[in-house]
């Protein structure tokens, strides 16, 4: 039988373990200063690491481009929802990260969700990093794939599950390691150079997250794979002669943080987005993306690889915040990246920083299980390339008075 209180019990059970969550409404555009509760606050939670969600050239993109296209879509992209616009973009896309083609999606949580179910399923197993985004996770769910989790950031940890002794490895049952290469609530980076060569070991597909590199790593900013296998011009992350099966690799990423628009996509090889457009659900049965947000996303893409003095200066900020955390004694994990946590311990702990720092005129929420474990519960501050120097030496003061 239902209980019917199971609502209210539910929601009194969050709120007795500090884990509940309320919505804020904030009443500007994104940017370092934003309006919150009736006042301009300094604000470190948006992903908009490039400023350019508010650049006045993507505005001008998407105003020409409602002009021309209208806003919706009117369709899924396999009927009439696939553009002109939606073709070029995929097209900058798929030369932005080296590979063959790319195929865009609505957001960037269905592209996990639609990649990784088109390459696995039923038999198969997926085996991921324990600090995933969720996204990746609800992704094996919907394939239903078997999945195997390996300590965070654990190359030999992760070449155990793809390698397990116990079993005999049936060669038509496929292997798939999916990872975030920035991890979005630490900010760190996986060890991909050492996993990707235990996939051309096993014979494992590679899936890689770059939703919070793109734009940020690599010499033209497409992210961490640029960076640690390829010069800009080489094909991505191709597969070693005589690799078995010569294993598929795919890039998923997003159009909504470095790029400061809504989106996500796939950048791959062509059979490999062909196998996407035709099995992933996410992509089949949705509207597509508005034709409008394309052409905004093409023009963000364009500035982010005409002005690389944007991402140098968003990296060097957050060296600039780190050290200054580290000399006053704050727990900023392994970031490399301009995700910053600072680990307070417990939700309580979190909130109380949280709320100091917003009396202090800094909006920069606090993290909570269960998008962290427990016992970590943090600040997530998140830098962009329209923050100074002042406004670091600013969170830091607050910080340090705040702590007491």
């Amino acid at each position: 039988m239902t209980d019917p209180d199971f609502i209210r019990r539910t929601l009194e059970d969050l709120k007795a373990r500090d884990l509940y969550r309320h919505l804020v409404a904030v009443g500007s555009a994104a940017g370092p200063r934003v309006q919150v509760g009736g006042r301009t606050v300094l604000q470190f939670a948006s992903n908009n690491y490039l400023g350019l969600a508010g650049d006045p050239r993507v505005r001008q993109a998407l105003c020409r481009a409602v002009e021309k296209w209208g806003w919706g879509a009117g369709a899924s992209p396999l009927l009439a929802g696939h553009t002109d616009a939606h073709a070029a973009l995929e097209a900058d896309l798929a030369a932005f990260k080296h590979t063959e083609a790319a195929v865009v999606f609505s957001t960037g949580y269905m592209t996990n969700l639609g990649a990784i179910s088109a390459l696995v399923g039923r038999g198969d197993t997926v085996v991921m990093d324990r600090e995933n985004h969720a996204s990746l996770y609800d992704a094996v769910r919907l394939s239903g794939a078997r999945l195997e989790r390996y300590k965070h950031a654990d190359a030999v940890a992760a070449e155990a599950c793809l390698n397990p002794k116990s079993e005999i490895r049936n060669p038509k049952l496929r292997m798939l390691l999916a990872t975030d290469t920035v991890f979005s609530m630490g900010g760190d980076l996986a060890p991909l150079a050492a996993l990707a060569d235990a996939c051309r070991r096993s014979g494992a597909m590679l899936l890689v997250d770059e939703a919070h590199a793109t734009g940020l790593l690599g010499p033209t900013g497409a992210g961490l794979a640029e960076q640690v296998f390829r010069a800009p011009d080489a094909p991505f992350l191709e597969p070693a002669a005589g690799a078995a099966g010569g294993s598929p690799v795919a890039s998923v990423g997003t159009l909504s943080k470095a790029l400061g628009g809504i989106g996500g996509f796939v950048a791959a090889s062509r059979g490999t987005c062909d196998l996407i457009v035709n099995r992933a659900r996410p992509f089949i049965y949705s509207t597509a993306l508005p034709a409008a947000a394309c052409e905004a996303a093409r023009e963000a893409l364009r500035i982010s690889r005409e002005e690389p003095e944007r991402r140098r200066r968003v990296l060097d900020l957050a060296d600039r915040l780190r050290a200054a955390l580290r000399n006053k004694g704050f727990d900023t994990g392994q970031s490399a990246t301009p995700i910053i946590p600072i680990v307070m311990g417990e939700p309580e702990a979190a909130l109380a920083m949280a709320a100091a720092l917003l009396a202090r005129g800094i909006f920069c929420p606090a993290i909570r299980p269960p998008t962290v474990a427990p016992g970590t519960s943090r600040l997530r501050v998140s830098l962009t390339a329209d923050h100074t120097e002042e406004d670091v030496d600013r969170l830091v003061a607050a910080l340090v008075a705040a702590r007491g």
